[in-house]
Formats: structure tokens, C-alpha cells, sequence
């Protein structure tokens, strides 16, 4: 009498599953390392979220152009912070939403971002001499044979050294204060004519002082005045702990979502927990090495594709157990099962594929995080299952582990 197990096709599917489990155990700790993993975004890891609206004023009027030219000027702050995978968009026509995930000095980030850095270089009668308009680079400096303090080195361009030039020639021996925003800043006294268009900023500063003072200068002057219109600050702890929740729930619902399956399918229902298992390893490989940051609607949009994984899966096996209870053979009800499925699988994806990409366009913000997602979570559960849960059952069939309808709850 043959025997009901196969050795050899056994021993081939249970080496495939140990080695899809072992890749959703490298995937998931590669994930959850905070340093190296998935990108957290600022409702996960803590930061800065500011609200900004641009204000017009006399001769500065507010327009797409103006808001762009703000963005860039603050990105460039914001990127010698040292802020990783910072959040910088319009939102409506005049305002700016900043995100910066995992914020060491908020106060300092907070006012880098707001201040307008108008620089003017004023003579004694109060003119104007060269603005910060001319400024080709601003470093902070500290060299006890210059100054004592800390200073900022400053540098013109041909147009702003030619003006300095002119000033330093027509006020020698006499005070030209340096404004910031308004406010002076320093007061030199013009000891010689400078020509080369390099000069130095001392004030009463510290050296970390000095270095914010030359990023505005180096970043440039805002294009129009920017209202802070709301800001919150979310704490790490805060956010570590509600993405353990959100991990913990989604790890709870989908074991019941497996153990239903099991229940109810039996052995098929065993291949497609595997299956399942190597669609979160590829949804969390791709959001590792993608351009992508995972925040908690990433993280909801994630959970409804594992059900909608789950779904494919469903009308994959009632398929076959109608084609089992119409009379046909375990192999053919197989491929019958899924040739009949994937017409319905694919039509229900391909209109959720669509609305995942009409949200990525119109939405912003964390809508945005939710349909990445929702998106790539769509394209790993079609391949799972209509590649890998069907090689399973393939395979589980010439094992011997699924012999007849029986074995997948069917009573023929």
C-alpha cells in the first residue's frame, strides 16, 4: 500500500515554508530596528509639527512662486539641522506644513525655521550700503589671533564686494551696524578699506551661537513673512508606545485572522498562513528600502491589506470547493479554483490600486502615508496570492498533505 506522505515532496514544501517563516522573522527585525529599519514618521518617532502661514506686506506679494522659494530656503535649514527625513509641503495656497521627525533641540529648530534673515550692513546717516541679498557664504569661526569671541566670517559676491568696497572707503574710521531682522546685531568700527569683498560679524555670541547666526545667513532671506499659525511637539515615549499598540493589535488580529483560516480550510488553510507570513516580509522589505516613512494611517492602511490578503485567499479556496463539489478531481479543483478566482481577485484590486493612487495625488500629509501603504501592501498580497498560495497547494497536493476536499472542509 502507498504511503499518504510523500518524503520527498514533503521534505521540499517544509524546507519552502521554514524558509518564507525565517524570512518574516529577518524581515520584521530589520524593520523594527528604529536606527537602521522602516522610516518613522512624526506621529511614531516624535518631533516637531509647525503650521505656517505666509503673510503679505508691502511690496512682497504671496503666490506659488513665493511659497516654493520659502520651502527651499526652509529645507535648506532644516538640512543643516541634521533632521532626518524631514516633512516640507505646501498645504492650500499660503501655507507651509513642517514635519521633523526625532527632534534633539526643538526651540532652536523653531526659530531657525520662522526667522526672515535680513541681513543690511547700515552707515552712520542710516543708508543701506549692501544686504545679505549679496551674501555668497556665512561660516561661524573661532581663531583667538581674530577675536576673542566667537565670529561669523562673511563673504560677498562681486556686486556686494564692489558696495562694501565703497562703504568702507566712505566711512573709515566710523561705525557700520550690522542688522539681523531688525535687530543690530554688531556695530564695527571701519579700521580699513576692504576690497575683497570678506569681512567678519562679532557680537555677543557663543560659538553655537555664531553657527545658528551663519545657517540663516547661509539659507537666505525668507521671500515673504511667515506666521506661525499652530505647533505641536510629540514626544518619542509617546509615539514608540502608540506604534507598540498599533503592532500589537495588528499581531492579534492577525493571528485570529490565521487561526479562522486553519479552522476553516484546514491544510489549505495552513498554506495560506505561510503565504501570508512571506506577503508581510515583502510589504516590510519594501517599505525598508523604498523612499518611504511609515505613520500610524501607514500602519492602518497596512492592516487592510492583510485583510484584503486574507480576502484573495477566501475566494481562492471557495472556489476550489465548488469545483470539488461539482465533481472534479483534487488537482484539476486546484486549477480550476484559482484560473476562476483570479479574474475576481484582480478586478477588486486593480479598482483599489486606483483609489490608492487618486489619494496619493489630491491628499497630502498622512493620507499620503496611508495609500503608499495601502498600495504597495496590494501589489505584495496579488503576487502572494496568486503565485505563492498556489505553488503551496501545489506542492501540499503532491506531498500528500491535501488529498481531497476533505482536507479542505468539503464534504463531497
Amino acid at each position: 500500500m502507498k504511503s499518504a506522505i510523500k518524503p520527498g515532496r514533503f521534505l521540499i514544501l517544509l524546507v519552502l515554508c521554514l524558509l518564507i517563516i525565517a524570512s518574516g522573522y529577518w524581515a520584521f527585525d530589520s524593520a523594527a530596528d528604529r536606527e537602521e529599519g522602516i522610516r518613522r514618521g512624526l506621529d511614531i518617532a516624535g518631533g516637531l509639527y509647525v503650521l505656517m502661514e505666509a503673510v503679505e506686506t508691502e511690496g512682497r506679494e504671496v503666490d506659488e512662486d513665493t511659497i516654493d522659494r520659502a520651502i527651499t530656503i526652509i529645507r535648506s535649514r532644516v538640512d543643516e539641522l541634521g533632521v532626518a527625513e524631514p516633512v516640507i509641503a505646501p498645504q492650500g495656497e499660503n501655507r507651509i506644513r513642517i514635519e521633523l521627525p526625532e527632534l534633539e533641540d526643538v526651540e532652536q529648530a523653531r526659530e531657525i525655521i520662522g526667522r526672515t534673515a535680513m541681513l543690511e550692513f547700515v552707515g552712520p546717516d542710516g543708508q543701506v550700503v549692501v544686504t545679505g541679498a549679496n551674501l555668497v557664504q556665512a561660516r561661524a569661526e573661532r581663531q583667538m589671533e581674530v577675536s576673542v569671541n566667537p565670529f561669523v566670517s562673511i563673504e560677498f559676491d562681486r556686486t556686494g564686494a564692489e558696495l562694501f568696497r565703497e562703504a568702507t572707503q566712505e566711512f573709515i574710521g566710523q561705525q557700520i551696524a550690522i542688522y539681523l531682522d531688525d535687530e543690530k546685531i554688531s556695530e564695527p568700527v571701519v579700521r580699513a578699506v576692504i576690497t575683497d569683498g570678506r569681512a567678519i560679524i562679532e557680537g555677543d555670541f557663543d560659538f553655537e551661537e555664531a553657527a545658528d547666526l551663519a545657517l540663516l545667513l547661509r539659507s537666505g532671506s525668507l521671500p515673504v513673512e511667515l506666521r506661525e499659525l499652530e505647533s505641536r511637539l510629540i514626544g518619542p515615549t509617546l509615539g514608540q508606545r502608540t506604534e507598540e499598540i498599533a503592532v500589537y493589535a495588528a499581531g492579534v488580529g492577525l493571528a485570529l485572522v490565521l487561526l479562522f483560516m486553519i479552522i476553516y480550510y484546514r491544510g489549505a488553510g495552513v498554506m495560506a498562513g505561510v503565504a501570508l507570513i512571506f506577503y508581510l516580509s515583502l510589504v516590510l522589505w519594501a517599505l525598508n528600502y523604498l523612499p518611504t516613512t511609515l505613520t500610524l494611517p501607514g500602519i492602518a492602511g497596512l492592516i487592510l491589506s492583510i485583510g484584503m490578503a486574507v480576502d484573495a485567499n477566501v475566494i481562492i479556496f471557495e472556489r476550489i470547493k465548488d469545483e470539488l463539489r461539482s465533481g472534479r478531481t483534487m488537482r484539476s479543483a486546484i486549477e480550476g479554483g484559482f484560473q476562476r478566482a483570479f479574474r475576481a481577485i484582480l478586478d477588486a484590486n486593480i479598482t483599489t490600486l486606483i483609489v490608492t493612487v487618486v489619494l496619493f495625488v489630491i491628499a497630502s500629509g498622512p493620507v499620503r502615508g496611508f495609500a503608499v501603504t495601502l498600495f504597495i501592501g496590494i501589489i505584495c498580497s496579488m503576487f502572494t496570492a496568486i503565485v505563492l498560495t498556489r505553488l503551496l497547494m501545489r506542492l501540499a497536493f503532491k506531498a500528500g498533505i491535501i488529498r481531497s476536499g476533505a482536507y479542505m472542509g468539503v464534504k463531497v
